[in-house]
């Protein structure tokens, strides 16, 4: 897999694109309005306790109120729990007025506030140190198992003697030499004492850590062996990712380039236009069908559509082909599109159990390089298949679009035919309540069109029925569904 990195940066956003085998896979956006906050540590004042959701709610200095549930809590109780697993109470941990040092698990998404732990961590190029945690984990993407054996005895013998805390192995380290992983350790505890200094001085809403920023995190999260090279348009940001490899990443790192050229550096590979059809609710496949997604607060359904296909053999192998081309395109848009939470897609019905099978498979199988968490069910009684997919920030839609002023985000607005009923009920609801010389509409031209060709005979009768002149305005202001009547 040839994998090549892309980043873009503006005076107030930087974004990032990750391009396999020449297709963009997925798309990082960092805004100077809303920098990204997983992994910032602050200092928090609890303001409400909530016994019956096992929460409390955490004034951290965001612009919502943060969440941090009783399981995301650290404590010495629950370490030594027997079946360690148990939940303590939240009425226990905290109470209103406590301070204590939170880190963000999760963006904030649509109405939430952030979603808060206190099991902190801090990250770097191999390894993770969590100071609340235990012992010595391996990244479950590390397969080989000579290899995870290595890296867990070389971090159990680099780790200082008095030293407290756990780490996790990143799949990066797979290779890194023991010095390499030592020098990792070191930055890692070198870093969290400056967070304990920091923490010692702060008050409450204070950050006391916060995260590289977006072109720097490329390097650490997203750069690996299959990555041959890093674009970067800017030479600022060029010079500063350079000086972080040369001090932090490992031989072999990813070759590092400044973009030059005089067209957009987004125009290789036609990111941007990729990015559009992201944002559209309809992809096409090749074969001639569709795939539709909708997002919505709870879940994100997908809809798989033969459309124009007709195949070449039978309707089974028509629906098999189709269903094989669309697990590859959602496998994709998942990951481009950044959705997460429940997923819900509805493949074309297969009467064939080996197809159900291969499709399955399909999917998982192109979900594998996804960084975030997926777990995929088997096909439901209804021919559903359900799956789930990490979700720790805003959709590429959320981040780029708003709802739709006119329709509130509901998707659709109502017709001009049911707009022009609504007015005649309106109209009477004037007549009865008011007397007036004259009654005046005001709505959009296409409302007031409509009242004037098909629906002028309703006018008319209006006017009788209510011996009231009916004047008409056009508005172009207004909304589709948008009227108003004044009585004159």
């Amino acid at each position: 897999m040839k994998q090549e990195i892309l980043i873009n940066v503006a005076p107030r956003e930087v974004r990032a694109a990750v391009v396999e085998n020449g297709v963009l896979q997925d798309v990082l956006i960092e805004r100077a309005s809303r920098r990204g906050l997983i992994g910032n540590i602050y200092k928090g004042r609890v303001t409400r306790v909530l016994p019956g959701m096992q929460a409390a709610f955490v004034d951290a200095g965001l612009d919502r109120t943060a969440f941090l549930h009783a399981s995301n809590i650290a404590r010495e109780a629950q370490q030594d729990s027997p079946d360690g697993e148990a939940v303590p109470e939240i009425t226990d941990c905290v109470s209103v007025g406590s301070e204590l040092i939170v880190q963000v698990l999760k963006e904030p998404l649509g109405s939430k506030g952030a979603r808060l732990t206190t099991h902190t961590s801090i990250p770097s190029r191999f390894l993770v140190m969590m100071p609340t945690g235990r012992g010595v984990g391996v990244s479950v993407r590390i397969a080989d198992d000579d290899e995870r054996e290595r890296l867990r005895a070389a971090v159990e013998c680099a780790a200082p003697a008095d030293a407290t805390g756990g780490y996790i192995v990143r799949t990066a380290a797979v290779g890194a030499s023991d010095e390499a992983l030592r020098a990792d350790m070191a930055f890692l505890h070198e870093q969290w004492g400056s967070v304990e200094a920091a923490a010692s001085r702060a008050t409450a809403g204070d950050a006391v850590y916060e995260d590289l920023p977006l072109p720097l995190r490329v390097l650490r999260d997203l750069a690996g062996p299959a990555t041959e090279v890093i674009r970067v348009d800017s030479e600022a940001a060029f010079a500063r990712m350079c000086e972080y490899a040369e001090r932090f990443v490992a031989p072999p790192a990813p070759r590092i380039e400044p973009y030059t050229r005089a067209s957009p550096i987004f125009d290789l590979y036609s990111v941007e236009d990729e990015i559009g059809r992201a944002l559209r609710r309809k992809v096409p496949l090749k074969s001639g069908g569709h795939v539709v997604f909708d997002q919505t607060e709870a879940m994100t359904t997908i809809d798989v559509n033969t459309g124009a296909y007709v195949g070449h053999r039978n309707l089974e192998e028509t629906v098999f082909r189709t269903n094989l081309e669309a697990a590859v395109v959602i496998a994709r848009q998942l990951r481009l599109r950044n959705l997460g939470g429940i997923i819900i897609i509805d493949f074309i019905d297969m009467a064939v159990e080996e197809h159900r099978d291969e499709v399955l498979a399909t999917l998982s199988a192109r979900l594998g390089g996804d960084p975030a968490k997926t777990h995929i069910m088997n096909v439901s009684p209804l021919g559903l298949v359900e799956m789930t997919r990490e979700r720790n920030r805003e959709s590429l839609a959320h981040v780029l679009c708003r709802a739709c002023p006119s329709c509130s985000g509901r998707g659709y607005v109502k017709t001009a035919e049911t707009v022009c009923y609504e007015i005649f009920r309106e109209i009477m609801r004037q007549h009865r309540q008011h007397e007036a010389r004259e009654l005046l509409v005001l709505a959009r031209p296409e409302i007031v069109e409509h009242l004037l060709d098909e629906e002028s005979a309703s006018v008319a009768e209006l006017e009788d029925a209510t011996s009231t002149p009916i004047r008409l305005q056009s508005e172009g202001a207004y909304a589709p569904d948008q009227f108003d009547v004044v009585a004159m």
